[in-house]
């Protein structure tokens, strides 16, 4: 579709532009809600509220004006809602270089943490059905700068784009929920030191990391400082020098681990 042909679709769809405007407004009016539980906090966020706005507005279609035309067409828009942050992402980075330096090796080399999601993911994926759609999934833990990322090579229309959304958006309905609750579990065992804890707090997604965070805080209030810094310096690197380990490590491992298990894990399967 050339450009001007994109630009009076784009036009004709603008109740799609109003609508998601006034559910950004009411998800920020809502703001977030903090859930106290035993073993740590539950963070829901206003993206979590939007997600389940827009959600429910496309399962109405019929009723709503929002279609599957809609909804192709705001597909194409993701890449453009993400390159801010992207570009924040990178302002940061620069800015905690010497906290970062200073943090040592430990906060470096626990980016190779995040491979395991392809060896432990992967297969499971394959015995379920997925296919191409699997590397989308497991490459990463799929977020903005990993949904930019697949977005970019093969296109969100792509099954590797549609694996990505769905590990995306699944990590942020139930993902900043589910690590609030585990963090605050782990450290109430004592089995991990708290700073060990807070470095996998950050796990490049700033929810996540804000939910992990404080519910280790609540556990340990005479740690809180430090949590916080180590938690934000881990999720700096994640974001950092995480996508640069996806794009030369994570992602051909995966893609070769895929066409070594596939004709074995995911023969006859399909989705």
């Amino acid at each position: 579709m050339d450009k001007d042909k994109l630009f009076d679709k784009v036009m004709a769809n603008w109740p799609l532009h109003i609508t998601l405007f006034v559910v950004v407004m009411i998800c920020e009016a809502i703001n977030t809600i903090v859930i106290k539980t035993p073993v740590g906090n539950m963070l829901l966020l206003p993206m979590l509220f939007a997600m389940l706005i827009g959600l429910l507005l496309y399962l109405a279609k019929g009723v709503t004006w929002i279609g599957d035309e809609q909804s192709h067409l705001a597909s194409n828009f993701v890449i453009i809602a993400i390159a801010p942050f992207l570009a924040k992402v990178a302002v940061t980075t620069g800015t905690q270089l010497p906290q970062v330096i200073a943090a040592g090796p430990a906060l470096i080399l626990q980016e190779f943490g995040n491979l395991g999601t392809i060896i432990v993911a992967l297969p499971f994926a394959l015995l379920l059905g997925f296919k191409r759609e699997a590397v989308g999934m497991t490459h990463s833990i799929a977020r903005e700068p990993n949904v930019g990322l697949i977005a970019s090579k093969y296109g969100l229309d792509s099954p590797e784009g549609r694996g990505v959304m769905t590990t995306y958006i699944v990590g942020t309905l139930l993902g900043t929920i589910f690590i609030g609750l585990f963090a605050g579990l782990v450290g109430s065992t004592g089995i991990l030191h708290p700073y060990a804890l807070a470095m996998a707090c950050g796990v490049g997604s700033g929810s996540m990391m804000a939910a992990s965070s404080a519910a280790l805080t609540t556990a340990f209030p005479d740690m809180a400082e430090q949590i916080t810094a180590f938690a934000g310096t881990s999720n700096v690197l994640s974001n950092a020098d995480g996508i640069v380990m996806t794009v030369f490590i994570g992602l051909p491992m995966c893609n070769w681990l895929y066409n070594k298990l596939e004709p074995v894990l995911g023969k006859g399967k399909h989705i």
